[in-house]
């Protein structure tokens, strides 16, 4: 594809470039519903590979089953976690005249507040709240349809990630040989450079957020048991799995796990301490857990992943949230091999151009000379 006759080989590149990534956004803007089942199959293929490998090295079984018994391994753990959550908020409904009744008190205390420091009575803060609910009802019909969509949306991406996780694994060898056949020669031995520290970086990337996972749990879980909170495991798991959504995850999390130390607990004291281990167990994220054992496995500066995040939400929610740090990496690997993109690879990292103070600048002079 040539650009234009007169223009610098190198800007020709990026120009190229910058309009694939174009088309990519474009792409994921208008089918994100598409793309993202695709994206989310490719990244759990990455990952169960080792295990179809095993099967076929170590067990000698054929490569349709091996693929087969991987994903339903991967299938049950997930089911596992789903029985597991389904549980605890079955149990949790159990208690609902409890949480009714502690809801009330909560209530009583509020509206007890507001009227000795607003002076505003009892029966104004009724009206209030009743006109609040008929808003409340009247914005949820219309919200009604949309709701309905995205969770028959969300159906039919659940049914659909197995399915092309199974065939993208399936189909790995003619994958492979389609790379092959479409990039010349010399530059195979990058191709495969490239393939080789995609599969680290993402298996890495994925085994460190798992690892991040069970710290997450176990420090959440054992902060509310500590304080008699009811459900800690049930709260522990949610703040874990949402974690997963990298920056408002946590907040989702600590709202809800406040949520619940209010309903199922009359003391306001437990709300404090639920913050208190919330915000504790967000710095131990943040400053040991993240820096090294999930970043230092991607090796993207803060500013790229919270655009990159901010991006994949507004692309594809949440999904595209959790895809965006890993779909980076992969970016990163790519453009670090390639001579005339490598520079956009360089300003995606996290390293620092220079220690001294002045250095870059003097850099710059001397080219200038």
């Amino acid at each position: 594809m040539k650009i234009s006759h007169g223009l610098n080989p190198q800007l020709s590149h990026v120009i190229l470039s910058l309009f694939l990534v174009g088309i990519i956004f474009t792409g994921l803007f208008f089918g994100a519903n598409i793309v993202v089942p695709i994206l989310l199959s490719l990244l759990f293929a990455i990952l169960l590979q080792p295990i179809v490998v095993y099967m076929e090295s170590k067990i000698h079984l054929p490569h349709v089953l091996s693929v087969f018994l991987s994903l339903c391994i991967f299938i049950i753990l997930i089911a596992a976690i789903f029985f597991f959550i389904t549980r605890e908020v079955a149990s949790f409904t159990k208690d609902l005249p409890l949480i009714k009744e502690n809801l009330n008190q909560h209530a009583n205390s509020v509206q007890q507040w507001i009227k000795n420091r607003f002076d505003i009575s009892y029966y104004q803060q009724k009206q209030y709240i009743n006109s609040a609910k008929q808003e409340t009802i009247t914005n949820n019909k219309d919200l009604l349809g949309s709701t309905l969509g995205s969770f028959s949306q969300a159906l039919l991406s659940t049914t659909l990630v197995p399915i092309y996780t199974f065939l993208i694994l399936l189909y790995k060898s003619l994958f492979m040989e389609f790379l092959r056949k479409k990039i010349t020669a010399p530059n195979h031995f990058v191709l495969q450079k490239i393939l080789f520290e995609i599969k680290t970086v993402v298996r890495s990337y994925i085994f460190g957020l798992l690892i991040e996972m069970l710290f997450v749990a176990i420090l959440t879980s054992t902060g509310f048991w500590i304080l008699g909170i009811k459900y800690f495991i049930f709260l522990g798991l949610i703040t874990a799995l949402l974690n997963l959504i990298p920056y408002i995850g946590i907040l989702i999390a600590g709202t809800i796990s406040v949520i619940i130390s209010l309903t199922t607990s009359p003391d306001l004291n437990d709300v404090i301490g639920v913050v208190c281990v919330n915000i504790i167990v967000q710095l131990i994220d943040n400053n040991l857990l993240v820096p090294n054992i999930v970043g230092s496995k991607v090796s993207l500066n803060a500013l790229a992943t919270i655009i990159g995040v901010i991006i994949g939400g507004a692309l594809a929610g949440v999904a595209g949230m959790f895809l965006a740090i890993p779909f980076l990496a992969i970016i990163k690997i790519i453009m670090d091999n390639i001579p005339e993109i490598e520079p956009w690879g360089y300003l995606l990292g996290n390293e620092y151009p220079g220690k001294n103070k002045g250095g870059l600048l003097k850099k710059f002079r001397k080219k200038g000379k």
